[in-house]
């Protein structure tokens, strides 16, 4: 594989499974080193990989997590992918379900941004790319809380793009459609079937779908790019 990576740290969350173990080994196999963190034990054996458990939506989680990367003196990338998705009528979701969302879809990029913003800053900048969802601008039934959260998570990333320019740090998200991963399986498949034949290219993603865009925004190229949400299959707001 290219060394498009070598010599970079790069922190990926939710990297024990789907997507986010996909992300990890991409950058595995360009040369990175890679820290994943995830709520579960990590699943990636290489030896420039190294996994922390933790909750993003706990601050002390967070912490304690922060307190091991910062031996490694600096952060180069930080993919914020964490994401959990119940789809559920607005009237049948519970508290519990809702308040899981909010806390790993919005607080957890707060608090693992902040903390990666710190270290970039000392290092001289950093790239930061935020998994985010189709979601936001489809607004599916079902989706109320998710929805919400994940457009949330947009506003953080633009007003982080802002506070974070000054370092050098440039913050974006991609809008990831539908993709076969443990959330999906989870998922009510004939409605997501429903909402992919709706797209102007009707197909589900493919993880290298989301690697193309990681890496033009990762790119040392893109420094002029910043507060952008990246839409996948010819969605748009």
């Amino acid at each position: 594989m290219s060394e498009l990576y070598e010599g970079k740290l790069v922190l990926v969350t939710g990297s024990s499974r789907g997507l986010g173990k996909a992300i990890a080994h991409h950058f595995l196999g360009h040369g990175a080193t890679v820290i994943g963190l995830s709520r579960s034990a990590g699943a990636i054996e290489h030896p420039a990989y190294s996994h922390l458990t933790c909750d993003v939506g706990d601050p002390q989680d967070v912490q304690a997590a922060f307190a091991e990367i910062r031996k490694h003196g600096s952060l180069d990338i930080l993919v914020n992918n964490s994401g959990v998705a119940e789809s559920q009528h607005s009237v049948l979701l519970s508290a519990r379900s809702a308040t899981e969302m909010l806390a790993t879809n919005l607080l957890g990029p707060f608090l693992v941004s902040r903390e990666a913003a710190k270290l970039m800053k000392k290092s001289g900048g950093g790239r930061i790319v935020n998994i985010g969802s189709m979601m936001t601008v489809l607004e599916p039934f079902g989706g109320s809380v998710y929805a919400a959260s994940k457009a949330g998570f947009v506003t953080l990333t633009n007003v982080q793009a802002k506070e974070f320019a000054s370092f050098n740090i440039t913050c974006n998200t991609i809008g990831v459609t539908a993709i076969e991963s443990d959330m999906l399986r989870k998922q009510p498949r004939k409605m997501f079937d429903e909402i992919i034949a709706g797209l102007p290219i009707p197909r589900y993603a493919d993880p290298d779908d989301v690697f193309n865009v990681i890496d033009f925004l990762s790119s040392e190229r893109s420094s002029y790019i910043t507060a952008q949400t990246i839409y996948l299959g010819g969605i748009h707001e």
